[in-house]
């Protein structure tokens, strides 16, 4: 008996934002979450479908999740993949960029710090971030001497306490920024969140995946 087989199809979400943007896209698929996670304690959620279930994760574990096919598909953000894609190239398929929770990957800076005539003097610039690849390529890509330092919270006490002298982080309405006294300088890349899909389960479970694909696609048009 093959217990990836038998189990119900699954799919790898992570709470808030993209939980959220994602249900009108589930429901245009035909399935409806029976728990809201941000009210349950449980981890794997059913849905009105039998052969359907949530899977509750942390948005960084879900294309590992994903890739070693616990979950048959999954959502995140394209800020998340890059970064997974760093160590594990091509592990992932990605058909659709589904247009939800849409930011922006920027870097970004204390007010008063000139981030220009830095870049200009070819200045080594310490840079604080938890996304360490795309930092590297858009950095190396404009020729700038960086030492990146990697953190998982709190980017913006960075550059405020001499730890960095830029952060690269997402941002969606720059209020984070503003309260703490920063400034975004330059965008590095729109960052929206994508279905991602194993690439075994699209072989052996293609009849069960196909139809949800699909309806993910239809539905992403229509809501952007």
């Amino acid at each position: 008996m093959n217990m990836a087989l038998d189990r119900p199809l699954t799919l790898a979400l992570s709470k808030g934002r993209i939980f959220e943007e994602t249900l009108p896209l589930l429901k245009a698929a035909g399935i409806e979450v029976a728990e809201d996670p941000e009210k349950s304690r449980k981890l794997i959620l059913p849905t009105n479908r039998p052969d359907v279930r949530i899977i509750i994760v942390r948005a960084s574990d879900v294309p590992t999740y994903v890739e070693y096919g616990a979950a048959d598909l999954g959502i995140a953000g394209k800020d998340v993949l890059i970064e997974h894609a760093a160590s594990h190239p091509g592990a992932l398929y990605q058909p659709i960029d589904l247009g939800i929770a849409n930011c922006r990957l920027c870097v970004a800076v204390r007010n008063g710090f000139d981030y220009e005539a830095a870049v200009r003097q070819g200045a080594r610039l310490r840079v604080a971030t938890k996304y360490v690849a795309a930092a590297r390529e858009h950095f190396a890509s404009k020729g700038v001497y960086v030492d990146l330092i990697k953190l998982y919270g709190s980017m913006e006490l960075a550059p405020l306490i001499g730890l960095a002298d830029a952060i690269v982080d997402l941002v969606s309405t720059g209020n984070t920024l503003k309260a703490n006294d920063l400034l975004a300088v330059e965008d590095i890349m729109p960052i929206s969140s994508r279905l991602i899909v194993n690439r075994a389960a699209l072989k052996t479970r293609h009849a069960l995946l196909q139809p949800v694909i699909d309806a993910f696609e239809a539905a992403s048009v229509k809501i952007t």
